[in-house]
């Protein structure tokens, strides 16, 4: 009897609710969700139909290719820091896009801090991942931070503390382990040049200071190319800015939109940017102007290459997903 009679309140209540939701007028007409695409000039544009695309995620933001394995992994942020702390997780995906590991790392919190995950990096079996502290409260400030985590156990390896803020971006790694981090800094209306920074980490996790300012312009994703130089793509600008390990503009190259994101660079030499402000992915091949491979990919964040399946993976934040591209 008191089970009947709870069941029957709550189903006084529920549906109470719902006549008095149906009784608000609706400040504009119901619209469904559109196919995924972009909106340019004011109008709507469908996604290439060489793009496949998988959901399963939340927010991810980058991904990295594990070779030995044969996986995809993809950290994703969960809840944002001020809503659940320490909400974030990574993935392990197959070559095809379907899940091979809900949450690698992630499935207890015993032990990890994970909370904004952004760029990663594979470097003598060890992941790295971009992160920050802070942020408990809306608006309170944050930190960047590059937390390790070991290749095969998942299990957390320490952390590399920063100066940058609110975050890093994306990592790059040399072959000796040297660390470059971009902060990608403020843009918008109010631009800040000294906000623009590449960071360098020492093997033993020093940090200095490798570039500063223009022609930086909210530096986004970081990648190094096969002479060891390290390549970056700005946000504001569409340049493709190669330095040398002194911080030395040695190339500026331009991809075919700005707002960019991701880069990766093959080894003929041949680099792949994703605008995550407008949706192409380009393609620079060297000592020629850039093409597109794909458009209108919404969101298209800090990608990788998974050479076993010879494809671009290409987190899209917001949507919850990624996106395949074949190279073949």
């Amino acid at each position: 009897m008191m089970r009947m009679a709870a069941t029957s309140l709550i189903g006084i209540f529920l549906s109470g609710a719902v006549a008095a939701q149906s009784m608000v007028a609706p400040d504009r007409p119901f619209s469904a969700g559109l196919p995924l695409g972009v909106f340019a000039d004011g109008k709507f544009q469908a996604i290439s139909s060489n793009v496949k695309v998988y959901g399963g995620f939340n927010f991810a933001e980058s991904c990295s290719y594990d070779a030995a394995r044969g996986l995809i992994i993809v950290p994703s942020r969960g809840a944002a820091q001020h809503e659940v702390p320490n909400d974030g997780y990574v993935s392990l995906i197959n070559h095809d896009g379907s899940v091979h590991t809900a949450k690698w790392i992630g499935s207890t919190r015993d032990g990890l801090t994970l909370n904004n995950p952004l760029g990663g990096e594979i470097h003598n079996g060890i992941y790295y991942l971009a992160d920050i502290d802070g942020g408990l409260k809306q608006g309170e400030p944050t930190v960047g931070v590059i937390r390790k985590f070991d290749l095969k156990s998942g299990a957390p390896m320490g952390e590399i503390k920063s100066t940058a803020r609110p975050l890093l971006n994306d990592l790059a790694i040399a072959k000796d382990g040297t660390i470059y981090a971009t902060q990608t800094g403020v843009g918008g209306d109010k631009p800040d040049p000294s906000t623009w920074k590449i960071f360098k980490y020492s093997p033993t996790g020093t940090e200095s200071l490798l570039v500063a300012g223009a022609p930086l312009f909210q530096p986004n994703g970081i990648a190094m190319d096969n002479d060891g130089n390290i390549v970056v793509v700005n946000i504001g600008t569409n340049d493709v800015l190669t330095y040398s390990p002194d911080g030395k503009l040695l190339k500026t190259e331009k991809a075919v939109q700005a707002g960019n994101d991701g880069i990766v660079i093959v080894p003929d030499g041949t680099k792949y940017v994703s605008s995550v402000r407008q949706g192409a992915i380009s393609r620079i091949r060297p000592g020629q102007a850039a093409d597109t491979i794909a458009m209108n990919v919404p969101a298209a964040a800090s990608m990788c290459l998974d050479s076993g399946a010879n494809q671009l993976v290409i987190p899209l934040n917001p949507n919850n997903a990624i996106a395949l591209i074949s190279l073949k």
